[in-house]
């Protein structure tokens, strides 16, 4: 039988307690003959039909001990024991599951980011009093935040160049810009304290944003608002957005309406719920249409 993600989480951090580089295959192949599985449970694939199952599941085990500072990624797809790692594995537990993370403060923080709790999609439990159509949409926001999550990551370990041209991409798909050429060149031209480019506020260009773009990991301090506002008064600009992979102190939102100019400050949660609406940095793998009766069909002339 194929394992939960949490049973896998023990054998997989013994599995790693050589000390040495392990790839993900190698952990995958490994684990599937601790486990006993057969080639038809290695097989067997998610209800999407995209993934396996124990693949998917291994992947959960491994994210949330990672995520715990359990197991660390020197590269990607590969993963190493940490030395807090070796010390959880020197208890000589039973079992390491998701309320045994909760002691590390890591992995706390990775779970405040997110709007709900996460669960693997496979492992959702679902109320009886729920209607069909409240499960697809729990199940959904499930994945959708699990799935934000991950998309964070990635973009936080890219280069600073590669997010601003994600900045423009995004823009010009809400329909800013004008053409991505002119856009794209736009970026990093300015030159300016606390501006990285501007941006057509429509086709036409009847008027410009200005923009920050910065990766950051912890939340950006109120001066960098300031410096921000201070180089759009310099150029008498009268709008301005300010995006970043972190998040604002309330301090921000608060002074931001009290300016003359219009800014607005995208944090990454919402970053990542624009990238989500205008199918940036994600692809669509399954479409499931909800259909109810057609009741006139059924009327007898």
């Amino acid at each position: 039988m194929i394992p939960d993600y949490e049973s896998i989480m023990l054998p997989l951090l013994e599995l790693l307690s050589d000390n040495e580089i392990h790839t993900l295959n190698e952990c995958h192949n490994e684990l599937a003959v601790h486990f006993d599985l057969t080639e038809e449970e290695i097989r067997q694939l998610l209800p999407s039909g995209k993934q396996p199952t124990f693949r998917n599941r291994l992947g959960w085990a491994r994210t949330y001990m990672q995520k715990a500072g359990l197991v660390e990624s020197p590269k990607r797809a590969n993963y190493k024991i940490t030395s807090k790692g070796v010390g959880v594995l020197s208890k000589d537990l039973k079992k390491i599951d998701g309320s045994f993370l909760k002691q590390f403060p890591e992995f706390i923080e990775f779970q405040s980011l997110k709007k709900q709790p996460t669960i693997p999609i496979d492992n959702i439990n679902f109320s009886q009093k729920d209607s069909p159509e409240e499960k697809i949409e729990y199940a959904y926001e499930k994945l959708k935040n699990d799935t934000g999550i991950e998309l964070l990551n990635n973009i936080k370990s890219c280069s600073p160049d590669f997010f601003e041209r994600l900045v423009i991409d995004l823009l010009i798909s809400m329909g800013y810009g004008g053409s991505r050429k002119d856009a794209g060149e736009a970026m990093g031209k300015s030159g300016d304290g606390g501006i990285d480019g501007i941006i057509k506020e429509d086709k036409l260009g009847l008027d410009v944003i200005y923009i920050q773009a910065k990766r950051w990991e912890n939340t950006v301090p109120i001066k960098e608002i300031r410096d921000f506002t201070g180089a759009l008064a310099s150029k008498k600009a009268r709008k301005g957005i300010f995006i970043t992979t972190s998040n604002f102190p309330k301090s921000a939102f608060d002074f931001v309406k009290l300016v003359d100019c219009k800014i607005i400050v995208i944090e990454g949660l919402l970053l990542t719920e624009l990238m989500f609406e205008y199918n940036l940095g994600v692809t669509v793998e399954k479409t499931y249409q909800a259909k109810s009766i057609d009741s006139d069909y059924f009327i007898e002339d």
